[in-house]
C-alpha cells in the first residue's frame, strides 16, 4: 500500500480491533472502499465481526473490492438474511460475478430471495458467457432519449444518475431503445433548456456487440481512451462497460499469458491462490512438463544419431549447452515480441509480412554478430581456426532459424484460432534446442574431415 495510506490503514485496523465503531465509520467516510478492503484482509475472522456495524450499502461497496473467497467469508459472517440484502445493493455486474462462482442450487436460492428487479438484472448478466462483453457489462447505466429537451434531460440526470454506475458519457436512445448517439456533459450543460437532445448529440458513437470477446473489448477501450463503452444486442443498448472492468480484463489476460509462457496449464487464479493445495498446483504444471519431457528425449536421440561425429571430435561436446541455450533464448525473445504485438492487435494484414521481414533481418544480424564472436573465442580457446568456423557458422544459422521460429509459431497459432501464448517459453525453448543441435551436428559432420 502506498506510504500516504499507511497511517490511515493502521487506524482502520486499530479501530476494528478495539471495536470502535464510531471511529471506523468516520474513517470510512474519508477513504475509498479499496482501502477498507485491504484492512479487512489483515484481520482474523473473529475481528471482522465489527464490520456488521456498517450499513448494507457500505458493505456492498466493500464486497465489490474483494475476491470471491473473501466475499464468501464476509457474507457468512453477516448471515444469510443480511447477506441477501447486501448482494441486492451491489452493482449488478459485481453481484453476477459473485453468484457465478456458486453452484446452481446456491445461486438459485439466493436469486429467489432477491427483489425481482435485482434478480432479473443479475439473471440477464449470468446468461452471457463470462469472457464476453455481455458477461463484463453492467445494466446500471443512465441514458437520454432523442426527443428529450435539455431541461428534461438534466432533471432526469439529477434524479436518476446517482443510481447509475457510470455517467462518464450520456448515451442517446430512440423510442425503440436503439443506440443512436452520445452527448457530453459539457454540451448538455451549456445548451439552452428548450434544445432537443437529438440536436446536440453526436451520431459517431462507438459500441461493441454483446458477444465480443472481453480482450477485444478492453483493446477497443484502450484504442479510443474511453472511460465507458456501450454494449448493444443488435442495435438495442443493453449495458455499459466501465474502464475499471477493462483494466481487470487486461490484468487477468496478462496474468494468464504469463502462466502460459511459463508452461503452466489451468487457471491463473488457481495458481496464485494460496488455498490451492500442492497436488492441484502440481497438476496444473505437469502436462506441459510431460510433453516437454517427450520432446526433450528427441534432443537425446539427435546426439545419439551423431555419435560418430562426437566420438571423432570430442571437443564438440563443450559447445552443446551454448548452442542449445542461445537457440532457446533467441526464440523466446522473438516469441515475447510477437505475442505482445498480437495481444495489442498490431500484427494484422500487411503488417504480418512486414514483421516476418524485420525479424528475418534481426535473426540474420544477431546470428552474424554472435557467430563471429564465438568463432573467435572458440578458435583462440581450442587453437583451431576450423573449429571456430564450425561453431560460428552453426550458431549463426541456429539463431537465424530460432528467431524465425519464435516469430512464425505464434502467428500460425493465431491463424488456427489458438491462443498464441500457448507457444510458451518452455515449448519454444525445447523445440529450438532440437533445431540448434541438429544444425550444429549437421555442420560439424559436413566439415568433420577438417576437424580431426
Amino acid at each position: 500500500m502506498p506510504d500516504i495510506h499507511e497511517n490511515l490503514h493502521q487506524e482502520i485496523v486499530e479501530a476494528i480491533r478495539n471495536e470502535d465503531a464510531a471511529t471506523l465509520r468516520q474513517i470510512l467516510e474519508e477513504i475509498h472502499p479499496y482501502d477498507m478492503a485491504q484492512a479487512l484482509l489483515e484481520l482474523d475472522e473473529e475481528e471482522r465481526i465489527l464490520f456488521a456495524k456498517l450499513t448494507d450499502e457500505e458493505l456492498a461497496d466493500l464486497l465489490e473490492e474483494l475476491d470471491y473467497e473473501e466475499q464468501e467469508a464476509l457474507l457468512e459472517t453477516m448471515g444469510p438474511i443480511r447477506g441477501v440484502r447486501i448482494i441486492e445493493r451491489m452493482a449488478p455486474d459485481d453481484a453476477a460475478d459473485y453468484l457465478g462462482e456458486l453452484d446452481e442450487t446456491d445461486k438459485e436460492e439466493i436469486l429467489n430471495k432477491l427483489d425481482p428487479e435485482s434478480a432479473d438484472d443479475i439473471r440477464q448478466l449470468l446468461a452471457y458467457p463470462e469472457n464476453t462483453a455481455g458477461g463484463l457489462m453492467t445494466t446500471d447505466f443512465f441514458v437520454l432519449y432523442q426527443h428529450d429537451t435539455v431541461e428534461k434531460a438534466i432533471d432526469r440526470l439529477r434524479n436518476l444518475a446517482p443510481d447509475a454506475e457510470s455517467v462518464y458519457y450520456l448515451f442517446v436512445l430512440d423510442d425503440a431503445h436503439r443506440l443512436i448517439g452520445v452527448v457530453s456533459l459539457r454540451e448538455l450543460i451549456i445548451s439552452s433548456p428548450e434544445t432537443m437532445v437529438e440536436e446536440i448529440m453526436s451520431e459517431r458513437v462507438v459500441s461493441v456487440p454483446v458477444d465480443m470477446d472481453q480482450e477485444e473489448v478492453a483493446r477497443t477501450m484502450g484504442n479510443y481512451s474511453f472511460l465507458a463503452l456501450p454494449v448493444v444486442k443488435g442495435e438495442v443498448m443493453v449495458g455499459v462497460i466501465t474502464v475499471d472492468d477493462a483494466i481487470d480484463v487486461l490484468e487477468e489476460e496478462a496474468s494468464e499469458d504469463m502462466m502460459k509462457f511459463g508452461g503452466i496449464s489451468g487457471s491463473e487464479d488457481g495458481m496464485q491462490d494460496l488455498s490451492v493445495g500442492p497436488l492441484k498446483a502440481s497438476m496444473n504444471r505437469i502436462p506441459w512438463l510431460v510433453l516437454l519431457l517427450g520432446v526433450g528425449v528427441m534432443a537425446g536421440n539427435i546426439i545419439d544419431h551423431f555419435e560418430e561425429t562426437l566420438d571423432a571430435v570430442v571437443v564438440l561436446a563443450v559447445f552443446i549447452p551454448m548452442i542449445a541455450d542461445m537457440a532457446g533464448n533467441t526464440g523466446t525473445q522473438s516469441l515475447a515480441v510477437v505475442v505482445r504485438g498480437l495481444t495489442m492487435g498490431q500484427f494484422t494484414g500487411k503488417n504480418v509480412w512486414k514483421l516476418l521481414r524485420r525479424e528475418a533481418l534481426v535473426g540474420l544480424i544477431i546470428g552474424l554478430v554472435n557467430g563471429v564472436l564465438i568463432s573467435i573465442i572458440a578458435a583462440l580457446w581450442q587453437r583451431s581456426i576450423m573449429l571456430g568456423f564450425v561453431i560460428g557458422i552453426s550458431l549463426s544459422i541456429t539463431l537465424f532459424v530460432a528467431t524465425l521460429a519464435g516469430t512464425a509459431v505464434p502467428l500460425i497459432m493465431t491463424k488456427m484460432k489458438i491462443d498464441p501464448a500457448v507457444a510458451s517459453g518452455p515449448f519454444i525453448t525445447t523445440v529450438n534446442d532440437i533445431v540448434g543441435l541438429t544444425i550444429y551436428f549437421t555442420v560439424a559432420t559436413r566439415f568433420m574431415q577438417y576437424l580431426v
